[in-house]
């Protein structure tokens, strides 16, 4: 079952900038005048063309030196290790992120079986670590369980007899996770970061997007098709009668929820997301519903206010449970109570499951191997319990440190740059340096660990312990309202492989993960250090300051504190970047939507600026030597470059283009364009496929 949240979490998950695409990219498109090459598939498991990080932290083999950089400078670092990578058949996407998530996969694996092994205590982490992934590991004894777990949430769907006992349901439903047209959660309030509000959002989809279902694009087309067949196979598994029909009927309804939808694009204007609303009010602004049980069966029964992250689109989901049958809105929950419940299932659940969401959503051709979809069930339970045994044995102090001392320098970079723009008011810079002086910077783990004490693991109940966690983890956002901000508190686990910046709390974090090869390594050469983990960390950076991290004052509230004259010059930089980036066409007939990934493009060109300032900064005035026969510019773009080396299914890269607020990986390091020092370390010139002339190069910080 998938822990997820459509209120709260979705919001912040909109709000908190990351650096990575939870999928890599497939190959070089349109834009840089190459042709795509063939995406093969490797084993499942298998991990091709692993990199060699060379004598300064670059792998050398990898890159394709025949390739002019200004033509393609993503094919010129990675060419080679791109022609001969294949995917791992497990996979939707592969490069540099999923190696090393790989490699995290592989540590948590061996942190978890150890604890399972180990004498624990009734009730301590290590039995709750250890049994749930036992139990998951199970197969024999899923298997002999076939549909059964689904029986009670399924006898509560066929229970329901009116439309206020179908709010109640919806409620539950939200609780633990299964999804409905109406998302809940708590998060910060935007505007008094100090307390938490409740929050209601769009939700209610069974496909990646709106898109999917309202798009003419043949790739849609043929989705939607399948994903008729395949709800009406997934009803049949769970016994239920004349799925055929009832599959129709519940795609029909969904299309409907998504025509009340937000675009992704609309939905990152996050001042727009803020729409304080009376609970008394409800009802009247949003007719056909009955929010009263509702709230109260998410626990949000004494809240005045609740804040409507998209009015339009919960007052359509109101209109369509006020109007369409009962009957097929119970067809609809069932159907998502088993396709949440059915990662966990015995094998026939499981493989329809993949059959639909592995080669026709992503692409990927194989199942995961089960410990890894274990290791994931253990990561999303009970992660900062095997987060805080990965932090001890895979971030030495000293890498901290030095981790620690590339941030510091690279915020020093930033106040620079923010001293000497031209285009922002004096106030604005005196108010922008305030709010860099205020950023809290966390690196590689939290300091205070979740409290799992509550929460309570069965070994040999699955499905039960996926259930247990979803209530256990929406319990514990609902118990924040009305209590002291928790600052210390993260959102991601040390094993992840990312980094974010959270602009309601002005922090930035980069968890133990990402702080290894090719991101990052404490022996490895400065230059390559800072085009690599400087990048990213500039980039986190620079999103609380970019298109939407801007509207949160140096508090970290939702306030607009930039001069209207600001604004107005700020905004004419960033219709050049979405001009640039919708230009590039990944995929045949589908190109970049720069409005919906402006954020992460803007963020890219703040951070190698930034980070390249700060790199010449930390020579202390000295040159840097030559390393193989590349400078220390080269070795520092060089970095850059590598760390996006990435390849994609074409149904994932689809779905990313969709949904994704990050530009595919290998069209990132095109952001070198814009950066006068890359056409002086490189001999970029005109003619080049790359080259922009000065005046056409976008320069924001």
């Amino acid at each position: 079952m998938n822990i997820k949240y459509l209120g709260g979490a979705a919001l912040i998950a909109l709000l908190s900038a990351t650096i990575a695409v939870s999928a890599s990219a497939k190959e070089i498109g349109k834009s840089a005048g190459t042709k795509p090459a063939m995406v093969k598939t490797a084993a499942a498991g298998t991990s091709a063309a692993k990199p060699v990080f060379g004598s300064f932290g670059v792998d050398t083999a990898g890159m394709n030196k025949a390739i002019k950089p200004g033509d393609d400078f993503y094919a010129f670092v990675n060419g080679t290790w791109n022609s001969k990578t294949e995917i791992p058949a497990d996979k939707s996407s592969w490069g540099g992120f999923g190696i090393l998530r790989d490699l995290s996969d592989q540590r948590t694996r061996g942190i978890i079986e150890t604890v399972a092994a180990a004498k624990n205590a009734p009730g301590s982490n290590g039995q709750k670590v250890g049994d749930y992934f036992a139990s998951f590991m199970d197969e024999a004894a899923i298997e002999a369980k076939g549909a059964a777990p689904l029986a009670p949430l399924l006898a509560q769907v066929a229970a329901i007899q009116s439309s206020s006992q179908l709010a109640a349901a919806f409620g539950i439903a939200n609780r633990i996770g299964i999804t409905t047209p109406v998302g809940a959660g708590v998060e910060l309030d935007f505007k008094d970061n100090t307390v938490y509000s409740a929050y209601l959002s769009q939700g209610g989809l069974g496909l990646p997007d709106r898109d999917y279902y309202l798009e003419d694009n043949p790739r849609f087309v043929a989705v939607r098709t399948k994903y008729v067949t395949h709800i009406g196979n997934m009803l049949k598994l769970a016994g239920i009668a004349d799925p055929a029909a009832k599959a129709q009927r519940i795609y029909d309804l969904e299309k409907k929820i998504a025509q009340t939808h937000w675009t992704q694009a609309e939905s990152r204007q996050i001042e727009k997301l803020y729409n304080p609303v009376a609970v008394a009010d409800l009802g009247a602004k949003m007719p056909g519903f009955d929010w009263p049980l509702y709230l109260q069966t998410l626990g949000f029964g004494a809240m005045k206010t609740v804040i409507a992250a998209q009015p339009s689109a919960l007052e359509g989901a109101a209109k369509l449970i006020a109007g369409e049958p009962l009957e097929v809105w119970k067809d609809y929950l069932a159907y998502h109570v088993i396709d949440a419940a059915a990662p966990t299932l015995s094998k026939a659940f499981v493989e329809e499951d993949f059959a639909f969401k592995g080669p026709v959503l992503s692409g990927t051709p194989a199942l995961k191997e089960r410990w890894k979809r274990g290791v994931d069930g253990v990561n999303a339970a009970l992660g900062e319990a095997v987060g805080q045994l990965y932090a001890e044995k895979y971030l030495p102090p000293e890498a901290k440190t030095k981790a620690d001392t590339l941030v510091r320098n690279i915020l020093a970079a930033m106040g620079k740059r923010i001293d000497t723009l031209e285009w922002m008011a004096p106030q604005t810079k005196v108010k922008a340096r305030e709010k860099l002086a205020k950023i809290d910077v966390k690196i590689g783990y939290p300091t205070k660990w979740r409290d799992y004490s509550a929460l309570k693991i069965e070994r040999g109940d699955a499905v039960g312990n996926v259930l247990r966690v979803a209530a256990f983890a929406y319990d514990r956002e609902l118990a924040k309202i009305g209590k002291p901000v928790d600052r210390s508190e993260w959102a991601m686990t040390p094993q992840t492989v990312n980094a974010y910046a959270n602009p309601l709390q002005n922090e930035i974090v980069f968890p133990a993960a990402i702080l290894q090869p090719p991101f990052f390594d404490a022996n490895a050469d400065a230059a390559v250090n800072y085009g690599a983990i400087g990048a990213v960390i500039g980039h986190e950076i620079s999103h609380l300051f970019d298109d939407q991290g801007r509207k949160f004052d140096p508090q970290g509230r939702l306030s607009e504190w930039w001069t209207p004259e600001d604004v107005k010059r700020f905004e004419g930089y960033t219709a050049k970047v979405v001009k640039q980036y919708g230009a590039y066409e990944p995929l045949p007939g589908t190109k970049v939507n720069g409005e919906l990934t402006l954020g992460e493009n803007m963020a890219d060109l703040a951070g190698i600026t930034i980070a390249y300032d700060a790199y010449r900064i930390a020579l202390g005035g000295k040159p840097a030597p030559t390393v193989d026969g590349y400078t220390g510019d080269q070795r520092f773009f060089l970095g850059f470059g590598q760390v996006w080396r990435n390849k994609y299914r074409e149904a994932n890269l689809q779905q990313r283009l969709t949904t994704d607020p990050h530009t595919p990986g290998h069209f990132r390091p095109y952001v070198v364009r814009n950066i006068d020092a890359w056409y002086a370390a490189f001999g970029a010139k005109l003619g080049d496929k790359l080259y922009l002339a000065p005046g056409e190069r976008v320069r924001v910080w």
